[in-house]
């Protein structure tokens, strides 16, 4: 695929068509590494971290186990 580089500010930018922003999972403020390597740029997405609320909604009763007792550490009283 060719694209067109052109001017943005004082930089220059090249627009990432759609289906190729969503075949990588890049979408609008999306973190990318950009390295050169020869004569090839090359952007890469940068994998976020899931929030709490994404990390918890994986849980599962098949998943769960027990309650883990780590026993006494200090001077506790219980």
């Amino acid at each position: 695929m060719t694209t067109r580089v052109q001017k943005w500010g004082n930089s220059l930018a090249v627009r990432i068509p759609s289906h190729i922003a969503e075949e990588t999972g890049i979408h609008q403020g999306s973190e990318v590494d950009m390295c050169v390597e020869g004569n090839v740029i090359k952007l890469v997405p940068k994998k976020r971290k899931p929030t709490l609320q994404e990390l918890l909604e994986k849980v599962t009763p098949e998943n769960r186990h027990d309650e883990i007792d780590f026993g006494v550490e200090g001077n506790e009283r219980l």
